[in-house]
């Protein structure tokens, strides 16, 4: 009897090792059932970024400047002295047009960061005129008495200035309706006050201060077509931009 009982944990024994050895041979099958491969996650993409139109700023500090200086030139509120433009040509034209002018070429604009970047200059360089320690007055002065050469150096500032914007007006010809205004009413106004400066005639100087108030209007136009929207204001009020467009050219 003790015999049978051996013989049966020598089979147990047995079966046991045998299905030991046929684990050990098939290790990869239980591995694999256990841990399966995990499933990819898809992540949807960010949304693009959205970035304003600057250009509603250039163009209302360009009308504003300009409205300033030739409110000047007509002696409104008998106001003779130019020194006032100085303040609104550095401290905001100067600044926000050249800032305009870099985000333009930020966003692949460079009709507007051309123009815009270098009316900041312009602005720039026209309230340095006026101020002490750049001594340009004095530097033409005898006497402390401001000579015509001062008037014509003037003159010759505002005919390089008038020819610059020429050139931006022929290539803003398939822009809007406005600028194109802008730009040709500054032309006009800018040629007046440079013959002015040289010839002396009155009448030339009030033409450009009504031209520049003109050039004025067509800026905060343009400038207010693009900021009035419909996220701001009313449909009623908008401004349509006045897309030009010509077909084959």
């Amino acid at each position: 009897m003790s015999e049978g009982v051996s013989v049966v944990r020598r089979d147990s024994y047995s079966e046991s090792s045998s299905s030991n050895e046929k684990m050990k041979k098939q290790p990869q099958q239980y591995v694999s059932e256990v841990r399966p491969s995990p499933q990819p996650v898809y992540y949807p993409p960010p949304p693009p970024p959205r970035f304003a139109n600057p250009t509603s700023l250039g163009m209302l500090a360009y009308g504003t400047v300009f409205l300033c200086s030739s409110l000047i030139t007509l002696g409104t509120g008998n106001v003779h002295t130019p020194n006032m433009v100085l303040v609104f040509a550095m401290f905001y034209g100067g600044i926000m047009q050249t800032l305009v002018g870099m985000w333009s070429f930020f966003l692949g604009n460079t009709f507007g960061g051309v123009v815009f970047s270098t009316y900041g200059g312009f602005n720039f360089t026209y309230g340095a005129l006026y101020l002490p320690r750049i001594g340009l007055a004095q530097a033409y002065s005898v006497n402390g008495v401001v000579t015509e050469e001062f008037t014509h150096a003037i003159g010759i500032f505002l005919a390089i200035w008038c020819w610059i914007t020429f050139l931006f007006c022929i290539g803003s010809l398939r822009t809007t309706l406005s600028v194109v205004f802008t730009l040709g009413s500054t032309v006009c106004a800018l040629a007046c006050l440079s013959a002015s400066t040289f010839t002396g005639n009155a009448h030339l100087n009030t033409a450009g201060g009504a031209l520049g108030i003109v050039a004025t209007f067509g800026a905060y136009y343009g400038g207010l077509s693009s900021l009035y929207s419909g996220e701001c204001t009313f449909k009623a009020i908008r401004l349509p931009p006045l897309v030009l467009t010509f077909e084959n050219a």
